[in-house]
């Protein structure tokens, strides 16, 4: 069947930034300093899932400790030694080294504690209907009917 030609192919590393550091409101989005995210899969018009390269220097976080409700996610580390945050339980990873995290799973982020960069392959499903929890921190996430993040507190209020 002919459609509309697919972009060409490129090297991950010249895909641009995502334009903001973070979607989380304030004050959590300024935990993000220093991550940085190329959404490669939407420079194909994938829809059904994402994937991101995610550049971690040191002293930076991938996200703040979640569980999807909906969304499987599942990483691949290529750089560097993040540390996962699993539930409780912390385990130093190393190139080469996969993790899954699938819905209604264990709570889980990275972060970079070492003294050199740390990149890593980030892909996750996009299920409409997915709700994010935060169980450290005062935020709950839900997917807008535009397939954005809409943030609130744990009490439903509405950040600012």
């Amino acid at each position: 069947m002919i459609g509309t030609p697919e972009p060409n192919p490129i090297n991950a590393l010249d895909a641009p930034e995502r334009a903001r550091p973070s979607n989380y409101p304030e004050p959590f989005a300024s935990l993000m300093q220093g991550r940085k995210k190329r959404p490669l899969g939407d420079l194909f018009n994938i829809r059904n899932f994402g994937v991101n390269l995610v550049h971690l220097p040191p002293g930076s976080m991938s996200a703040l400790h979640h569980a999807h409700s909906r969304q499987d996610e599942f990483i691949y580390v290529l750089e560097g030694h993040p540390t996962l945050f699993q539930g409780y339980a912390t385990v130093q990873l190393a190139p080469g080294m996969v993790a899954g995290f699938p819905c209604n799973g264990l709570a889980h982020h990275l972060e970079n504690r070492s003294d050199k960069d740390c990149i890593v392959l980030e892909v996750g499903d996009r299920s409409l209907g997915d709700q994010v929890t935060y169980p450290c921190d005062d935020l709950q996430a839900v997917t807008g009917a535009n397939g954005g993040w809409c943030f609130t507190h744990k009490d439903g209020r509405p950040y600012e």
